[in-house]
């Protein structure tokens, strides 16, 4: 078992709180001491309360997925002795009506490209299967309700 932290930092400053407007821009900082700038989605509050430019809850939401999903995969690969070169993942997620009136991501695409060595390429059927396998044993996957579908198709 493992226990993971995050500490989430924001203060006002100056902005006229009570009217809703407001910055949005707080960090992150995570326990090897990274501090990362993030915001509310400029589509959900507009700028100049929130900032477009810096990472979001429902882009980290995405990543989170997407990354764990590369290293269980690159993870498979080499166990198999399949030479990975590159992997780039194209992900993009849905923030959506859940059917209740409420918001929620409710579906993550991933599009991972995989460039192989090509002495140690696998065939189209075995890559399906690695990105099989790899889905089943994200642990992020596992966490959320939110539809994954992984478009498993593309190999540089």
């Amino acid at each position: 078992m493992s226990e993971y932290h995050a500490t989430i930092n924001w203060a006002r400053k100056g902005d006229d709180f009570l009217d809703n407007k407001y910055s949005r821009i707080h960090d992150w900082q995570f326990d090897g001491g990274q501090t990362i700038r993030a915001s509310a989605s400029a589509h959900i509050v507009p700028e100049p309360w929130a900032d477009g430019n810096l990472i979001d809850p429902e882009e980290a939401f995405v990543a989170s997925i997407a990354s764990c999903h590369m290293l269980f995969f690159l993870s498979l690969a080499a166990h198999r002795g399949w030479q990975v070169e590159e992997y780039q993942d194209r992900a993009s997620g849905l923030l959506a009506d859940r059917g209740d009136g409420k918001l929620a991501m409710t579906e993550v695409r991933l599009q991972p490209a995989v460039r192989f060595s090509p002495d140690t390429r696998p065939e189209a059927q075995q890559i399906e299967a690695l990105h099989h396998a790899a889905h089943e044993r994200c642990f992020i996957a596992n966490s959320v309700q939110t539809r994954i579908t992984v478009d498993s198709g593309r190999i540089k």
